[in-house]
């Protein structure tokens, strides 16, 4: 029998972005939420108000995305990731997109469904920047993951795979007839130490962007691991 009084978890759904921890590890080890698999046919995202998972719009051309794909927990994309972003490209005044930090998984196994936590391992990233704005893409692979679990950095990752991985996010949002690309750039391919730093500066934007938020879920969190 527990003794230990329930926490609100127990009765309503944690919002996957400010509800979840992203975990005593991070940025080593980190939870995160995953919106897409690469089976998707329709372009899921987080409803940000209501924490439920929606349907942006249907994927019209072949496009589709290599690796599940999802939202670092308790991260913000502003002032600092863009900092950030802006020294290591030498351009001036880039900002954060105003999101949670976006992830790519790399699994062996097929998974069939999004809505879920995984507990990830990041490993590197892609410096993006859509229309001036950083739009950083972390690459983890599955913790414990028999074929990509051994892997500790962007590097040593197949360069097919990275190269998949850029051709998606340069081309996703392109239209026959238009051309988008022009407004989306990848500007580095970068490893393990710089995604470290990507994600401390995505939970520093976000504790100083969401502090309300965020010192109520330490409040719980604590309470939680007292009683």
């Amino acid at each position: 029998m527990h003794n230990s009084a329930p926490s609100m978890n127990h009765f309503f759904r944690a919002h996957p972005w400010h509800g979840v921890a992203i975990g005593e590890n991070a940025p080593e080890i980190l939870t995160c939420y995953i919106e897409i698999v690469p089976t998707d046919t329709v372009k899921y995202e987080l409803d940000k108000e209501s924490g439920f998972l929606k349907v942006d719009r249907p994927q019209k051309y072949s496009n589709y995305c290599p690796a599940l794909y999802g939202l670092v927990p308790q991260t913000y994309c502003a002032k600092h990731v863009g900092d950030f972003c802006s020294f290591k490209t030498g351009i001036p005044g880039i900002m954060g997109d105003a999101d949670p930090l976006d992830i790519c998984v790399l699994v062996e196994k097929p998974i069939l469904r999004s809505d879920i936590l995984m507990e990830v391992i990041p490993i590197g990233g892609l410096r993006t920047i859509d229309r001036h704005e950083s739009d950083d893409k972390i690459i983890a692979v599955l913790k414990g993951d028999l074929v990509y679990g051994h892997i500790t950095d962007i590097r040593q990752c197949p360069s097919h795979l990275i190269e998949r991985l850029k051709h998606y996010f340069l081309t996703y949002k392109d239209c026959p007839g238009e051309s988008t690309t022009q407004h989306m750039e990848i500007k580095a391919v970068y490893g393990r130490e710089e995604a470290h730093e990507v994600i401390r500066m995505a939970q520093k934007d976000y504790k100083e962007n969401f502090s309300g938020i965020w010192n109520e879920h330490q409040e719980i969190s604590k309470n939680g691991r007292t009683k």
